[in-house]
């Protein structure tokens, strides 16, 4: 963990909370990636995700999922639980929890809000608010076998180490998109799941 968080496991949770409360408008990350923003004539869809930090022993992990190969969008790729806004939801934290809890069965009630990241404009249309939640073992993994081909925990540690945030590129309809990549034993974080993971980062290891 980098010397910000080194604090004794029942402080890990308040040191992170204290820090996303400070960090919310954060300063400009100089050099990064430009974020993709909507244009002023489409408006985005609302969307929420949970960034779940489970509380391990020896460290924060973060739960991810790999999406199915068949889905119409984002296929296969490694992501937040997460989804787009119901008419029946009363805010984005109730969308998180829904969809977390519908994707991989970590029930709501295991889930603590520590707050939250800038929201995260995707090229598919969505605005996607990213919640912070500290999950507390035990729960049981019960993954929906149509969206979710697997449930993952990463070390937080991994995320905090600005050297594992590799810039790529890659064409997307005849444009040269730009995005961050996370390779981790084998699997490979990128996109939008990657440039939210890079906000949490720079909340957690930056003051002001």
């Amino acid at each position: 963990m980098p010397e910000s968080l080194l604090v004794s496991p029942p402080a890990w949770r308040e040191s992170i909370a204290e820090r996303l409360r400070a960090n919310w408008h954060a300063r400009p990350d100089e050099g990064a990636i430009p974020l993709f923003s909507h244009s002023p004539e489409h408006a985005p869809v609302a969307a929420a995700v949970l960034v779940p930090l489970v509380a391990r022993d020896q460290g924060p992990t973060v739960l991810l999922t790999q999406r199915t190969t068949h889905l119409h969008a984002h296929a296969g790729q490694i992501s937040f639980p997460g989804g787009r806004v119901d008419v029946g939801d009363i805010d984005r934290i109730d969308t998180a929890l829904r969809e977390t809890e519908e994707e991989t069965g970590v029930p709501r009630d295991r889930v603590e809000i520590l707050g939250f990241l800038p929201d995260y404009d995707i090229m598919t249309g969505f605005r996607v608010t990213p919640v912070v939640g500290w999950v507390e073992p035990p729960f049981t993994l019960q993954p929906d076998p149509f969206e979710v081909a697997e449930v993952f925990e990463v070390p937080l540690a991994f995320f905090l180490e600005p050297a594992n945030y590799l810039a790529q590129s890659r064409a997307v309809d005849g444009k040269l998109r730009h995005f961050y990549a996370l390779p981790y034993e084998g699997r490979n974080i990128w996109g939008a799941t990657a440039g939210m993971l890079r906000s949490l980062y720079r909340a957690l290891t930056h003051r002001g």
